[in-house]
Parts: structure tokens; C-alpha cells; sequence
């Protein structure tokens, strides 16, 4: 087939713009980069297409930092091209401050999709898919539209805090992807920040939380949809017994409060019954390190021969991976500290951090699919360190594309074989044993701040 010159020269300079960052091998069969992505307007040293595999290498670094993935560019761009630049990274900001956001989240919503469509029957749920939702929050760097956009915590004085965001995310109980996020101020409830992700759960799903995500008019709206709730039921919760289904198991009856929520409307309000059937479980923890030895479950799935009791102490066990999830994206991705200085670089920086977790996680999903494995047994820090360490092999010029398709083979079988010991019913307390140093905290502006000498030697009367 006869292809025209001017496709070829195109396509050589698409080629040449995903080099640098040492990605494409690998994330090429995930990522789809249209010609218009960015909307380039001309041909730049950081074309829009450049650039997003420059920020997607530059979340997945170690490091992390401006300067390193800069470094890496110039040294590629010296030693293929015999080219040179500046060393500042004013130019590399610049560029990467013009990607769409909407365009990086198109991006994660077909890696969404594909993740999705990977899961198999296996990683159902009494043939339900499970969708488990959580909030934690992320801090950035003290500048002044950070704090007006994302206010330190009240306790915090002046100069001497950080900005907060507070995060809502859905994830895959099956493959641990991040299906949709909230984000908001650290004054914004949670429960209002998961009432924007409603529109991502899909009838036959199950929605799996915390007390913090039960209440009535959840129960009641998202059954609506054809959405079923599972969660610990709430502390300040009052129900009455309607029906007895077994041991530690009944229907019982959930009575609409006096007073409405500010977010519906009076007739909405009016709408709801006075009454809802909501089943309850109470689960009798024994193991040794838990901290909690009681459990009472609420669910909307009331059918007893269909939802055995016991599955639902087996499901809501499960809903601990989520606290894995946050881990795996704030620590061991490095998320938990944003860096960028403006609300509209933060928001960039977070979807790409997402994106390139939701990427890791597809190649997981791919390869427990090759090799027969559970998703939730592979290592997502091994799955993380196998990307990076392969990505220079797969990118290398000189392969084919059979051998190319060999060596990716070989990677997924490395990190099919690198699994997460079973430890069932392990305690994973929340706790730090790595002391800090014996610092003065900063309880003041810098500028007021006054340092106490040889503070470690002083002994306290």
C-alpha cells in the first residue's frame, strides 16, 4: 500500500515526539493520542503531544520534579537529535500549563472503560459489579490562590499550614481503578462530594462504604437508580425490627428525619416515604488486633437466599482494599503532596497522577487476565517499578514490532509472578513507627519564627 510522503514525515514527527519520555511502548495500546490533542497551533520544541508524555513520565518518577524530566528531554534531545536548550524549566512549565484538562480527562475516562471491560465474571460479586467509595484529602504548596481556593484546616495559623483538598473517588473493587473523582474544599462534606459522583454508578451496581457514606436519603435516591447500598450502619441511626432472616439478620425500618437536607427541595422531600426496609446484619468480629468487635451492616439487597448473610461480612471485610487504593496513589505514587503552585496546575497535576495510576492498574488488570491471577494479588509497587525499569527497553528503536510484542509479554509475566503474600485477617494498624526528628514546630510565620538553639538537649522540669 502505497503511503504518501507527507503522512510518513507526520508520522515520524508523532513518533519522535513520544520518545523522550520512554512510555509509548508501554502505554501505547492504552493511550490514544489524536493529531488535534492539545490543539497544536504550530510545530514547537514542546508540542502538546511531547509535553503529555514529558508530565506523565514526570508523575511516575520517583522524584517527581520539573528539573529531572527536563534533564531527561535535554539528554535525549543531545543525543539523538545533537540538538540543545535551556536548562531553565520556565519553557517546559509554560507548555505544560496549555494542555486541556478536558483533553487529559477524556484520556483516563477510555482507560476507565477498558480497565472496565477486562474485568471478568470471577471478579463479580454475587454477580454484581462492586464499586467502593472513600474520602481522604491532599495537600500543596502555601501560596495565596492555593489558600483561596483549598483553605488550610482552622487550627492552623496563619503561615504556618498548607492548603487541603478533600477527595470523594469511586474505585473497582475488581481491579482497584479509580473509576470518577470529587474534589473540593476540606469544608466541603464528603457526603456532598459523592452525591456528584452518582451520575458514575450504573443500575445493577453495588455501592460499597463506610458509615460516613449511610443515611437515609442515600438508601432511598440510589435505589432509585437501581443502585444498591452496602455500608456500616451509622452510630446515630434508630431503626425498628420489622422481620427476622436469620441469625443476627433483619428487615428492619428506617424512619425519614424531621429535618430535610439544604440540597432538596421541598418537594423532593415530600416525595420520600415516611418508612424504608433496610436490612441489617450484625457481624461478630474475633479477630485478635481488630479494633472493632462488633459490626452492624446496612444494605438495601434484602433477598436472603440470593445475598447469604455471610457475604456480606466477607464483602464489607474487602472494603479495606480502598485504604490500600489511597495508599498505593498518595504514598507509593506520591500524591499525598501536590506540587504545582496555581488551583489550575493542581487540578492538571492531579488527573495526570490519576491517569497514570489508572494506567498502572490496567497493565495489572492485563496481566492477572494472561496468567490467570487475581488483580488484587499483584503488587501495585512492584507493577510500578516493572513499568519503569522496562519502559527505555520497549522504546527502543531498534526492535520490531514482533520483538517489541515479546518483551511486553515478558513484562506482564513479571508482574504476574510478583503477588502480594496472603495474609488473611492481617492487622494493618495506623500507625508510624519510624520516629521523626526532634524539630521545634513552626507555630508561627517565618518571619516571627525565633529558633531554639540545641533544642534536643533541654530537659523538661
Amino acid at each position: 500500500m502505497f503511503i504518501p510522503r507527507g503522512e510518513l514525515e507526520a508520522q515520524k514527527r508523532r513518533l519522535e515526539q513520544t520518545r523522550p519520555a520512554q512510555l509509548a511502548g508501554v502505554f501505547g495500546r492504552w493511550l490514544k493520542l489524536n493529531q488535534g490533542f492539545g490543539a497544536p497551533k504550530r510545530l514547537r520544541l514542546y508540542s502538546p503531544n511531547r509535553i503529555f508524555w514529558l508530565f506523565l513520565s514526570q508523575v511516575l518518577s520517583p522524584d517527581g520534579s520539573c528539573r529531572e524530566v527536563l534533564r531527561r528531554f535535554l539528554a535525549w534531545l543531545a543525543s539523538e537529535q545533537g540538538k540543545g536548550a535551556s536548562v531553565r524549566t520556565a519553557g517546559y512549565c509554560k507548555a505544560r500549563a496549555k494542555l486541556p484538562l478536558k483533553d487529559i480527562q477524556k484520556l483516563n475516562t477510555q482507560i476507565v472503560r477498558k480497565v472496565s471491560a477486562k474485568e471478568t465474571a470471577i471478579d463479580l460479586w454475587c454477580g454484581r459489579r462492586v464499586k467502593v467509595i472513600d474520602g481522604s484529602s491532599v495537600s500543596m504548596p502555601d501560596t495565596r490562590r492555593n489558600q483561596s481556593a483549598w483553605p488550610q484546616t482552622r487550627s492552623s495559623r496563619p503561615g504556618c499550614g498548607f492548603p487541603v483538598m478533600r477527595l470523594v473517588a469511586i474505585f473497582s473493587l475488581a481491579s482497584g481503578a479509580m473509576l470518577a473523582l470529587a474534589s473540593g474544599s476540606l469544608y466541603v462534606g464528603e457526603r456532598t462530594l459523592f452525591r456528584k459522583l452518582w451520575r458514575f454508578l450504573r443500575p445493577g451496581d453495588v455501592a460499597l462504604g463506610d458509615r460516613g457514606f449511610c443515611s437515609y436519603v442515600n438508601f432511598f435516591l440510589l435505589a432509585a437508580r437501581g443502585v444498591d447500598c452496602v455500608t456500616r450502619k451509622h452510630q446515630r441511626r434508630i431503626s425498628s425490627m420489622s422481620r427476622k432472616l436469620g441469625r443476627n439478620d433483619y428487615l428492619m425500618e428506617w424512619a425519614k428525619t424531621s429535618i430535610k437536607p439544604a440540597w432538596l427541595t421541598e418537594r423532593q422531600w415530600d416525595a420520600m416515604p415516611d418508612k424504608i426496609t433496610v436490612r441489617e446484619i450484625t457481624v461478630v468480629v474475633g479477630i485478635t488486633g481488630f479494633r472493632t468487635r462488633k459490626i452492624t451492616i446496612a444494605t438495601t439487597l434484602t433477598d436472603p437466599a440470593a445475598f447469604p448473610a455471610q457475604a456480606f461480612a466477607d464483602l464489607y471485610l474487602k472494603r479495606w482494599r480502598v485504604e490500600l487504593y489511597l495508599r498505593d496513589i498518595k504514598t507509593t505514587m506520591g500524591m499525598d503532596i501536590l506540587r504545582c503552585k496555581t488551583p489550575e496546575m493542581v487540578i492538571k497535576e492531579l488527573w495526570m497522577r490519576i491517569l497514570a495510576y489508572n494506567l498502572i492498574r490496567a497493565i495489572m488488570q492485563e496481566s492477572a487476565n494472561l496468567h490467570g491471577q487475581s488483580a488484587s494479588r499483584l503488587s501495585f509497587k512492584g507493577a510500578l517499578a516493572t513499568v519503569r525499569q522496562w519502559a527505555p527497553g520497549l522504546s527502543c528503536d531498534g526492535f520490531d514490532e514482533n520483538r517489541r510484542l515479546a518483551l511486553y509479554g515478558m513484562m506482564l509475566s513479571c508482574i504476574a509472578r510478583d503477588t502480594v503474600p496472603a495474609r488473611p485477617n492481617r492487622t494493618e494498624p495506623r500507625a508510624r513507627k519510624r520516629r521523626p526528628k526532634g524539630y521545634q514546630l513552626l507555630n508561627r510565620p517565618r518571619k516571627l519564627f525565633h529558633e531554639i538553639q540545641h533544642r534536643s538537649k533541654y530537659v523538661r522540669a
